[in-house]
């Protein structure tokens, strides 16, 4: 029943800027979190961001390779996250997923999530 939808991705080149959106639905109430993934082929999945969606909340966290280029932000309203990727560098490059965990979330050491969307491909040349 829960869903997510990312849309965004593209080429950019080094130093540009995207903006990654995720259209969430399946959720009765709004004590849950989203954040986003991103995976390069042979590497790890890799937390990047998250943020609370309880209306109460909206605490968020990022990945220390992130931090200070990426923004991630919510529009309850219209159940939608997004991801603005400033600086943007060729390492960022990756399949960037949506992800989605119920409960509250504390910070991206503990997100776990419990759904996915299908990705995105982000690529940034040099």
């Amino acid at each position: 029943q829960v869903q997510l939808v990312e849309s965004g991705g593209g080429l950019v080149q080094s130093g540009g800027s995207l903006r990654l959106s995720c259209e969430v639905s399946g959720f009765s109430s709004d004590v849950y979190g989203t954040g986003w993934f991103r995976q390069v082929p042979g590497k790890e999945r890799e937390g990047v961001s998250c943020i609370s969606m309880s209306r109460d909340d909206g605490s968020t966290d990022y990945a220390d390779s992130v931090k200070g280029r990426f923004t991630i932000s919510r529009d309850n309203a219209k159940n939608t996250v997004y991801l603005e990727m400033n600086t943007l560098k060729v390492e960022d490059t990756a399949v960037y997923y949506c992800a989605a965990e119920e409960g509250f979330v504390y910070g991206l050491r503990y997100f776990r999530p419990d759904y996915w969307g299908q990705g995105t491909q982000v690529t940034v040349s040099s």
